[in-house]
């Protein structure tokens, strides 16, 4: 079943610029295998990472994830079936936000501002409005 999984965790203080490429060159190589596709937003603390693909196979992923030791307290935000991908071409596109400073290629609603709040303190969204939000750094 294609599905979706967003999770946040906090990145550690040893987790360098250098193992960022590392996760990414690995996203790269790894995910086109398991039709897997995503997003990344972190920043020097945390990681926020939209995955989709089929619900086996994000779960399998999700446990390799949680035993990563570049970050720590990794929480699914949202769990859920999706009728079809938002990025499909994208083995894993990221970004990097400065929670204080976060600039948004579109306008912003309280609402969103709210949900991106929410999702660095790892509270529970649907999946619509984390997609949402995620779209709108991309």
């Amino acid at each position: 079943m294609l599905s979706q999984l967003v999770y946040v965790s906090n990145r550690k203080a040893n987790c360098s610029k250098e193992e960022i490429d590392r996760i990414l060159r690995s996203c790269q190589a790894n995910n086109a295998s398991l039709d897997i596709t995503g997003v990344l937003l972190y920043s020097k603390t945390k990681f926020i990472q939209y995955l989709e693909g089929d619900s086996r196979e994000l779960l399998g992923l999700y446990d390799k994830i949680k035993g990563d030791k570049r970050h720590e307290k990794a929480m699914i935000i949202s769990y859920s079936p999706i009728s079809t991908k938002q990025f499909p071409s994208w083995q894993m596109a990221a970004k990097e936000i400065a929670p204080t400073q976060v600039t948004f290629r579109t306008a912003i609603s309280p609402e969103h501002k709210k949900v991106f709040d929410q999702l660095l303190l790892g509270q529970q969204q649907s999946a619509s409005s984390v997609l949402g939000l995620l779209k709108k750094f991309f």
